[in-house]
């Protein structure tokens, strides 16, 4: 499809990645509406109409960039405040509702498949991805992806599918707590904490990234120390991927896709490190800033490829795949979440991690106010990074053997 903007204008298409993402953010913190639905689905949707007026292109290298190089440099920005050790008492409760929530993300797509394999070509490796990004975000859409080998054009229609559920599912979510009825059956301390400030002067987003101190120092040691974990992680996962045999048994298959991930090893290494030596990163000032930004223009990337038209030509029955899957991941979050007893921030930002990842659910936590939840569900979002490619691979193989 012809656009505006050709994917080969490589300056401005990083111009617009870049301007709307600050655009995205200015807004969140400058008007309710836009803090109420947050700047990261502002982002996605931004870049979602202009894809879908022609003004953008579906693909270019310069998506490929963010994919390659923004996302990884992101991720250890995010975690540089995130020890394990001192938030484990307040994430404990998450981490189970969260994987309550995986649980429903996997009963989701067993029944989808078994509704639908007769009906869409490729649906095993379709189901893997799929399942894999709604039990961490689309990072694991890519690197299952990348592991099953999957035709370009059905990785094209599933990620388009995959963009479209996750924003209108952001936006249920997001709306959710104005519902009486949800407010009346669940607990909603952070909610209650938030309508009782007396803060009307500022938005939830300008409360919570209040400026603070930095120094051309925080912005070097962020910056480069997240360069250098990036490059270790990655050279070392490379290794142990080409030093452990592929399919050699079970327990070598399972080493390799832990230590041989390029993104397993990124997280487990930058938290490891966190945890060692807690003082060097707390003593950094902006590296959540500078992650935080990163990751918005992440948000306006994937918010490109959800072309309606594409979905309605290509896609229509995948879209009622995910869309299965996400319906009962929403019932076994909310019905168990109601069991035991969890709040309703909890369940929301739980199941926004499966579908989004930990990035979009940190973003709706601070855009809502629930900043003591920010944290805690940054690091547990971080497990479905792990957790999903190992349920995406199951899912993958173990379908694949029925058809």
């Amino acid at each position: 499809m012809n656009t505006l903007i050709s994917p080969d204008e490589t300056w401005l298409l990083w111009a617009f990645l870049v301007g709307w993402a600050a655009a995205s953010i200015y807004l969140e913190q400058r008007f309710e509406w836009a803090s109420k639905l947050s700047g990261a689905i502002v982002a996605l949707l931004g870049a979602m109409v202009l894809a879908n007026l022609g003004v953008i292109p579906i693909e270019s290298p310069v998506y490929d960039a963010v994919w390659s190089y923004v996302v990884p440099l992101s991720i250890p920005l995010l975690l540089f405040q995130s020890n394990i050790l001192k938030i484990w008492h307040e994430s404990g409760r998450l981490l189970i509702i969260f994987l309550i929530s995986a649980i429903g993300t996997v009963a989701g797509a067993i029944v989808s498949f078994t509704l639908l394999k007769d009906l869409i070509p490729g649906l095993p490796h379709i189901a893997a991805m799929i399942s894999g990004s709604y039990t961490g975000g689309s990072v694991n859409f890519a690197a299952l992806a990348s592991r099953f080998d999957v035709p370009g054009e059905t990785v094209s229609s599933a990620v388009v599918v995959d963009n479209l559920l996750m924003a209108v599912y952001f936006l249920v979510l997001i709306a959710l707590p104005a519902f009486g009825f949800f407010r009346n059956k669940f607990g909603t301390p952070h909610i209650d904490e938030v309508e009782s400030r007396d803060e009307v002067d500022k938005t939830a987003a300008a409360s919570y990234w209040k400026r603070k101190e930095i120094a051309l120092n925080d912005i070097a040691l962020a910056v480069g120390t997240s360069f250098v974990i990036v490059a270790v992680s990655f050279k070392l996962a490379e290794v142990f991927s080409n030093l452990i045999p592929e399919d050699a048994n079970i327990f070598l298959t399972i080493l390799r896709a832990i230590i041989g991930d390029n993104y397993l090893m990124l997280t487990t290494l930058t938290l490891l490190l966190v945890t060692l030596i807690p003082r060097y990163f707390e003593r950094i000032n902006g590296a959540q800033e500078i992650g935080t930004f990163l990751i918005y223009i992440f948000f306006v990337v994937i918010g490109v490829p959800a072309s309606i038209p594409l979905i309605i030509q290509n896609a229509p029955l995948i879209l009622l795949f995910a869309a299965i899957i996400v319906f009962i991941n929403m019932l076994v979050s909310f019905s168990l979440g109601k069991l035991f007893k969890f709040d309703l921030e909890e369940i929301i930002l739980s199941s926004n991690a499966n579908i989004g990842g930990p990035t979009t659910a940190a973003a709706m936590a601070i855009s809502r106010g629930w900043t003591k939840l920010v944290g805690p569900i940054l690091i547990v979002g971080t497990l479905g990074y792990i957790i999903g490619n190992y349920i995406g691979t199951a899912l993958g193989f173990w379908f694949s053997s029925m058809m």
